[in-house]
């Protein structure tokens, strides 16, 4: 059985060789894994919450289709596609917009953040904001569920928007009776190499520090290579490899033998001009076939084009039955035509569904749990805890005390307190949602 990955591509800016090494290569080279059915993306309506440029956005589609192609992406054995070649995936967000609770994108962290950075310029908390990066996740989560992706890689900062994916695909289908969606889960690719810049930090567009790719050709590569920041030891002094951006960058290009020989000559003295010299020469053995691809494609737009549009046929072959069949479940099918049986979903089961318990990993802030109503409503989120079994022992204990356990108000929300200490918070307070925590906290102490 094939496992189908999922990867987006944000259209928004020109890749740089941090690009390259972190995301790009080690994902093609996932694709050609016999077990893998990878899905690859331009996410270009994600690109348009973030740029309101649309010559670079238009430019970017170009440069980051062919960028792939050329790096060895093989449009006959992935699904390669454009976003906005899939008209599902809206229509899907909307039919997910209207069972996400605001509560679930009020936490989301891109839209904290934003809040918190106006909180402390004294600005209005959604000043600047817009409704696209405030519906993000939910489109993000379109992206997925649409294509029942197993696997959507992703970095930490991501961690959040996937279990979202998770809690909205599986309310959907709670309220609706039947399971529509498979369940993603997050790989995290932790032995994926992330390249110093020209300063040493990250290298990253937001920094300004990047080393294109294909951008400027050979002579623009070895330019910014170049200009990477090192320390003021002459030719001759020995130089520090553990330090030094030059020994990352170069290992993330090099075979072990390669690399040891890089390294005994930094320890012997090499001068910073030289060793720079080096690293280009070794970079640009890797990069040079790729860059003649890359300027072949961008020269025929009109081919990549046509890559595009069979990538969207084949994605749309999968879209548009799942989005037929979520139609009809929600009732917007044609006059006349009664609606379908629904699967292994006996009318007694639905009467039968409880209040739930949900844990979670919240990225690098620990373990969490939620407690979903028996319609699916989110009704607590618990605090982070380093230990999943604190955290399972938490749920018990509310089990065990029922309704007898302690809520307040503490400004727009309820905070349910045990022992003096305060455990888990409701998304809002209100008299529906308290009678409505109060029924789930009874139900699970009977179920306990």
């Amino acid at each position: 059985m094939q496992t189908r990955v999922l990867t987006g591509i944000t259209t928004s800016g020109t890749p740089h060789l941090g690009n390259y090494v972190g995301a790009i290569r080690p994902a093609i080279g996932a694709s050609r894994r016999a077990d893998v059915d990878a899905f690859f993306f331009l996410a270009d309506y994600h690109a348009l919450i973030k740029c309101g440029d649309a010559a670079r956005v238009e430019r970017s589609r170009l440069e980051i289709a062919a960028t792939w192609l050329a790096a060895g992406l093989d449009p006959a054995r992935v699904t390669f596609y454009r976003q906005s070649d899939i008209p599902e995936i809206p229509e899907l967000t909307w039919f997910l917009t209207c069972v996400t609770a605001k509560g679930l994108l009020n936490r989301a962290h891109a839209y904290k953040a934003a809040v918190d950075r106006n909180n402390e310029t004294g600005e209005d908390p959604d000043a600047g904001v817009t409704a696209g990066l405030y519906m993000y996740p939910v489109l993000m989560a379109a992206d997925i569920l649409a294509f029942d992706a197993h696997k959507v890689p992703v970095g930490r900062d991501q961690i959040q928007h996937i279990e979202m994916a998770r809690d909205i695909g599986q309310r959907f289908s709670h309220l609706y009776g039947q399971d529509f969606f498979v369940l993603p889960e997050v790989a995290i690719e932790e032995d994926v190499a992330t390249l110093p810049g020209l300063d040493g930090r990250k290298m990253s567009k937001s920094y300004d520090n990047t080393i294109p790719l294909f951008e400027g050709g050979a002579k623009g590569l070895r330019e910014a290579i170049m200009r990477i920041v090192t320390d003021s030891r002459a030719p001759g002094e020995p130089k520090d490899p553990d330090s030094s951006a030059l020994y990352t960058i170069f290992r993330a290009f090099a075979d072990d033998a390669e690399s040891a020989a890089y390294r005994q000559a930094l320890v012997d003295g090499i001068g910073w001009g030289e060793a720079k010299q080096r690293l280009f020469e070794r970079i640009e053995a890797e990069l040079a076939p790729m860059r003649e691809r890359y300027d072949a494609l961008i020269a025929k737009p009109a081919a990549i084009e046509e890559i595009l549009r069979a990538g969207a046929a084949k994605a749309r072959a999968v879209a548009t039955p799942k989005l037929a069949t979520i139609r009809e479940a929600i009732g917007l099918r044609a006059m006349g035509v009664a609606p379908a049986a629904k699967a292994d979903k006996p009318a007694a089961a639905k009467a039968g569904k409880a209040p739930r318990f949900a844990s979670f990993r919240d990225g690098d802030a620990g373990f969490r749990f939620r407690l979903f109503a028996a319609d699916g409503e989110e009704l607590l989120l618990s605090m982070p805890f380093a230990d999943p079994k604190a955290a399972g022992t938490l749920q018990q204990r509310i089990r065990q005390l029922g309704q007898a356990a302690v809520l307040r108000e503490d400004g727009d929300v309820l905070v349910l307190e045990l022992d003096g200490e305060a455990v888990a918070r409701t998304p809002q307070s209100d008299d529906e949602l308290l009678a409505r925590l109060r029924d789930a906290l009874e139900q699970l102490a009977a179920q306990d």
